[in-house]
């Protein structure tokens, strides 16, 4: 069973997508499990502050070095023998995230923790400190843009790599990108569909019957 351990400062923004649909059911069926952790919980005072301004001067505030050192060393104790473990920061300037990306992680790995960041960032000192922990670490980007934190994307990542594993899905062959490709289009019906005085139709090829004729239409539009 593959493993997320989420550390956030909202974990409440989590239980509405992954109650749901494909992700909720895979759950029950213990193919995946969710785990997540409120950053908060390893504060130092009193008011649970995990923040503070950043050294040098700015705007802004810095997630501090103590709540995710603590944090990230409480879930490595949970850690089964031979559980083969990775932490992921989102961070803008990470490696970009895609669907190689997401199988590799689902294949390679049992446990992955992940870093939702906030303010301006999560204090430099982590991937050391992580790296003396003996965990292999890693930052990650899901585009070319800036989100206010990193809640959404451990939701699309946990959502790519959670399908990548066996019987998330069903079937190996739902998995769309191996059966048809990435960006190959889909038709369902009618074959013909009316709408304000004009018809829109299914290419026909998909109707024919042909499926040697289909594969190669399919190859077509997966290479175009």
């Amino acid at each position: 069973m593959l493993q997320f351990d989420i550390i956030t400062i909202f974990p409440e923004v989590f239980s509405g997508y992954f109650n749901e649909s494909i992700i909720g059911r895979a759950q029950k069926n213990n193919l995946i499990k969710i785990n997540i952790h409120n950053l908060r919980d390893w504060a130092e005072d009193k008011h649970q502050k995990v923040d503070d301004s950043p050294y040098g001067g700015g705007p802004g505030m810095v997630i501090k070095i103590e709540p995710i050192a603590k944090a990230i060393s409480s879930i490595f104790k949970l850690k089964m023998r031979n559980e083969k473990l990775k932490v992921i920061l989102f961070s803008a300037g990470g490696k970009q995230f895609d669907n190689t990306v997401a199988s590799r992680l689902a294949k390679k790995y049992d446990r992955l923790i992940l870093i939702c960041g906030h303010y301006e960032g999560v204090d430099a000192r982590i991937k050391k400190v992580v790296k003396d922990m003996g965990i292999e670490y890693s930052e990650i980007s899901i585009g070319q843009y800036v989100l206010t934190g990193g809640e959404l994307p451990a939701m699309v990542l946990v959502d790519a790599v959670a399908r990548q594993v066996q019987g998330v899905l069903g079937k190996e062959e739902s998995l769309e990108e191996k059966r048809l490709g990435i960006g190959v289009p889909t038709y369902t019906r009618p074959d013909i569909f009316h709408f304000k005085d004009k018809k829109y139709g299914v290419p026909k090829v998909l109707l024919s019957g042909n499926h040697r004729k289909i594969e190669e239409w399919r190859k077509q539009k997966k290479e175009g």
